[in-house]
């Protein structure tokens, strides 16, 4: 099978990766391996969802793969999860895509500026239609996320977004990831592990080493059941 992995830096997903064999670097961003009698490339855009988009669709437009995969953190807005829980995104939405009306923030439904052809927008959510049909990632409990640009470490700010769109979880670069695959029609999961609760920055509170953990036993469990 020939399986695309997207992970915005190296460190996220580095255990995995430590149980492919390099085969070749086709460029700056990504890297092909092999693993069991799979073909995996490895792109890792950098952060944000301008490094994503650009990337994906460079990589995406050159090669055709059989289903794409995100591994990523993410910060969580619910007491639902905690630190090194695994989810599965199953809808997402670019937070700050729209205009400011005062106090009101209007989306891009609100202003009328969903074109007919954005057919994977409902609502301004990115659903994943095409989901990778895996016992492991069936699983995992499904979460719906916001993407930003700037991740919420204000009181204020969190209360505004959660009372907007009602996210679970935050990343940088999900909801971008989706509408790149859903648009070429590639199977696709968006899979994260919580690594902070999104509250005032403290990073004292954070546990990265147990959300890539964890993450990357997840990651090499659904390649194993691919």
């Amino acid at each position: 099978m020939n399986i695309l992995i997207v992970s915005a830096t190296y460190i996220e997903i580095e255990p995995l990766l430590l149980q492919f064999k390099l085969d070749k670097e086709i460029n700056q961003k990504l890297r092909s391996y092999t693993y069991k009698n799979h073909q995996i490339d490895v792109l890792i855009p950098g952060v944000g969802m301008t490094c994503t988009a650009y990337w994906l669709g460079k990589t995406l437009s050159s090669k055709l793969y059989d289903t794409a995969i995100n591994l990523g953190l993410a910060g969580s807005f619910t007491n639902n999860y905690k630190l090194g829980d695994v989810v599965n995104i199953t809808s997402d939405q670019i937070a700050e895509l729209g205009a400011e009306d005062g106090e009101s923030f209007l989306s891009l439904v609100d202003m009328d500026l969903i074109m007919d052809e954005d057919f994977t927008l409902q609502n301004g959510e990115i659903k994943n239609t095409i989901p990778i049909q895996n016992d492991t990632i069936n699983f995992l409990p499904k979460v719906k996320a916001i993407t930003v640009n700037t991740a919420h470490g204000e009181e204020e700010s969190i209360t505004k977004v959660m009372n907007l769109f009602n996210p679970e979880v935050e990343s940088m670069e999900g909801a971008a990831f989706f509408y790149a695959c859903l648009l070429e029609g590639i199977t696709c999961s968006q899979i994260r592990s919580i690594s902070n609760k999104v509250e005032r920055r403290n990073k004292d509170n954070w546990d990265i080493p147990l959300a890539v953990k964890n993450l990357c036993t997840a990651g090499l469990q659904i390649i194993n059941t691919l």
